[in-house]
């Protein structure tokens, strides 16, 4: 048996959830979870226990996708959550975003898709962009915390005999800078 179940999100504790609540209602939600969190925050407890209550066959009815993602790669990951749980999900605001019709999911796996290529497309960016950067000689990683000169002063402190923790002392760094340091001479 198909149950519809709503979720409905303010992002402030101001906020009402009023107008959502009346909306999902009208839409014959049996049962409606409600959260009163900003959707930049990761953990949305309401949303996780809804998550967990679903079963198959259901629909999770949300007035806004903004309302139940954060992003569109958030939103793909909860679709394909309830996909592979065999729910169904359909936003009131965007009746293209309704999976429990066929065009409602070729348009997701549309996104999906875009999302995808997208994600590909950044990779190849930052990595040609990391390349050129060496090229030009850039370093990457943090800075060194000897320079050069202050590696061949410890060296040559060491060879005298000065104690470990006195070198580091003198320099303002750990034990295993020195070691590192003096071993890459």
């Amino acid at each position: 048996m198909t149950h519809q179940i709503g979720y409905a999100r303010v992002s402030t504790l101001g906020q009402s959830l009023e107008q959502q609540q009346s909306l999902l209602i009208d839409q014959g939600c049996a049962r409606i979870f409600e959260e009163k969190i900003s959707g930049a925050k990761r953990e949305r407890p309401e949303l996780n226990r809804l998550l967990d209550h679903l079963r198959r066959d259901d629909v999770l009815v949300v007035t806004r996708l903004d309302r139940l993602a954060r992003s569109t790669s958030d939103l793909l990951q909860i679709a394909e959550l309830l996909r592979v749980k065999g729910v169904g999900l359909r936003s009131l605001a965007e009746p293209w975003a309704d999976t429990t019709t066929p065009a409602g999911r070729m348009i997701l796996t549309v996104f999906a898709g875009i999302a995808d290529f997208e994600r590909s497309l950044i990779v190849e960016r930052t990595a040609a962009g990391r390349e050129a950067a060496r090229a030009r000689g850039v370093k990457f990683g943090p800075k060194p915390s000897l320079s050069p000169s202050q590696i061949a002063h410890a060296r040559e402190l060491s060879d005298g005999g000065r104690p470990v923790s006195e070198i580091c002392s003198l320099f303002g760094v750990h034990r295993s800078t020195i070691y590192r340091a003096i071993g890459s001479i």
